[in-house]
């Protein structure tokens, strides 16, 4: 057992050199990492809240980016030909349920990142090496330095036997997740700053991982990370559990250098390229492509919002206001594959990301800003918690969530839900026509839905012709109605059901656009 002034004395000497005095030439980086052929230091997440308030304590410098050839200027062919060797993945052959593929730089993941594998407490820095990867044609020189890596694959044995993909930490602070099933879709970010602002946004980014290898049985991978940006330096400890959901609860504690004011937690981005719900911009066979159908939302107080996203013509701020939400996240409802009609893609199989905040969050805002994309490759709808508390310089802050990586979120709706929608121009031409589908059990139930209407308020604008279909036998109700937007270009829309004067569905929430 390492005591812990021991861990801080060793770990942060042996370590301390590759992360804070990180070279800028990467012909360098061999001399930058004294520790890809040192013994193993003593390791605890103490030594890395110190070297994140070391950092605070500095001015800001960026991490390399510069590499040698043939990779300072890789086509995207070219980089995403660079693969991990199967037999070179870390702990591949130890029957421990996880194994971790350690990524190349190149192209648009040009920041070194380094990586600390944990054992018995003690972390050992993995080097880079050119056996560990297939190169696809790629002509390599005779010697190469010590690169680092662009981020880390975790790998996870299934009940047959093999491996899939779980989870990748890649870019910045992006990562992303899937379940049992699924393919990558939504990207998770650890901390976003003055996103969509006009001062200009700032990119932090993970700088080096240490991850602990797990014991036999655990069925739990623990990754702790060191953020940097120009105004703050932070630790994370990312708990990954796969399951039907694959779980990550993530703890971090922030150092900022300077106050920030517009900071987010819980990002995540996600593509919709056109829904049912949009203009359609292009002709494609293709009824919806989309890895997000809308936002989840439930807050403090208690009220279920649901709102789904769309590809604007011109960038759109949505602020939700709350107290302690309760949880908020991406969702996909439309699970088949006639609902996208792609099969390459299969947007249907991408994850739906729930969010539950751990302790209080106090008050803020869910941020949604969506933007107008020409690419169906482009993250376009971007959401995440700001809290109405700056940070302030000097002082540490923390915050814990949870995030379950799903098919279905573990919380739902004890209510009716808005299953899907669209619009399109009404019979008369000048009217814009809405048509809400909302599900769920109380529908069937004639006591519940006696006295049922549909509560709409529009704001600019005036609702016309509301008319609700209810079918008991479908355990469903449309809704359709007219909005005139009185020559505005915009609208905000606010539905839900009710009967007796109570809700019976959540709220649907959604802004039409001209």
């Amino acid at each position: 057992m390492f005591e812990r002034r021991d861990v801080l004395k060793a770990g942060i000497g042996a370590i301390a050199a590759g992360i804070v005095a990180a070279p800028a030439r990467a012909e360098d980086a061999g001399q930058a990492a004294p520790a890809s052929g040192a013994k193993p230091a003593p390791f605890s997440r103490d030594m890395v809240v110190e070297l994140a308030r070391a950092l605070a304590a500095k001015p800001f410098a960026p991490p390399r980016t510069d590499l040698p050839e043939p990779f300072a200027n890789l086509t995207y062919e070219q980089f995403v030909g660079i693969k991990t060797k199967p037999d070179a993945a870390i702990w591949r052959h130890d029957a421990i349920g996880f194994s971790i593929e350690p990524l190349h730089r190149g192209h648009i993941f040009a920041a070194a990142v380094d990586i600390y594998l944990v054992e018995n407490g003690a972390a050992a820095r993995l080097p880079y090496e050119t056996s560990r990867f297939d190169y696809g044609g790629l002509n390599l020189p005779d010697a190469l330095p010590d690169l680092s890596f662009s981020g880390f694959r975790v790998l996870h044995t299934q009940n047959g036997g093999g491996e899939a993909e779980l989870a990748i930490f890649q870019g910045a602070s992006f990562y992303r997740a899937v379940a049992r099933g699924q393919n990558l879709g939504v990207t998770a970010r650890g901390l976003s700053i003055r996103t969509a602002d006009p001062r200009g946004e700032e990119f932090p980014a993970f700088r080096s991982f240490w991850i602990e290898k797990p014991a036999l049985g655990d069925n739990a991978l623990v990754v702790h990370a060191l953020l940097d940006s120009p105004s703050v330096a932070g630790v994370y400890r990312f708990t990954l559990r796969p399951g039907e959901a694959t779980l990550i609860d993530t703890e971090l504690t922030l150092y900022p250098r300077t106050a920030v004011d517009h900071f987010g937690l819980a990002g995540f981005a996600a593509v919709s390229f056109f829904t049912p719900l949009d203009t359609p911009k292009l002709d494609d066979w293709r009824p919806m492509v989309a890895d997000i159908n809308g936002i989840q939302m439930l807050t403090g107080h208690g009220e279920w919002l649901w709102r789904p996203v769309s590809n604007r013509e011109t960038l759109q701020f949505s602020s939700f206001v709350d107290g302690n939400p309760q949880g908020f996240g991406s969702l996909i409802r439309q699970r088949d594959i006639g609902d996208y009609e792609d099969d390459q893609q299969h947007w249907e199989r991408r994850p739906s990301l729930w969010i539950e905040p751990l302790g209080e969050w106090s008050e803020g805002a869910l941020q949604l800003v969506e933007i107008p994309s020409e690419s169906e490759i482009n993250a376009n709808i971007v959401a995440y918690w700001r809290p109405k508390t700056a940070l302030v310089a000097g002082k540490e802050t923390f915050f814990a969530y949870r995030q379950f990586w799903c098919w279905e979120p573990p919380s739902r709706p004890p209510l009716a839900i808005a299953a899907r929608a669209r619009s399109g121009r009404a019979p008369s031409g000048k009217l814009r026509r809405f048509v809400v589908v909302f599900s769920g059990d109380v529908l069937a139930d004639p006591q519940r839905t006696a006295q049922l209407k549909a509560a709409l308020t529009t704001s600019p604008g005036l609702a016309t012709n509301i008319r609700t279909y209810l079918n008991p036998s479908a355990k469903s109700c449309r809704v359709v109605f007219d909005v005139d937007p009185a020559g505005e270009n915009y609208c905000e829309l606010r539905l839900v059901l009710q009967s007796d004067e109570r809700p019976i569905s959540e709220t649907w929430l959604y802004r039409w656009t001209s």
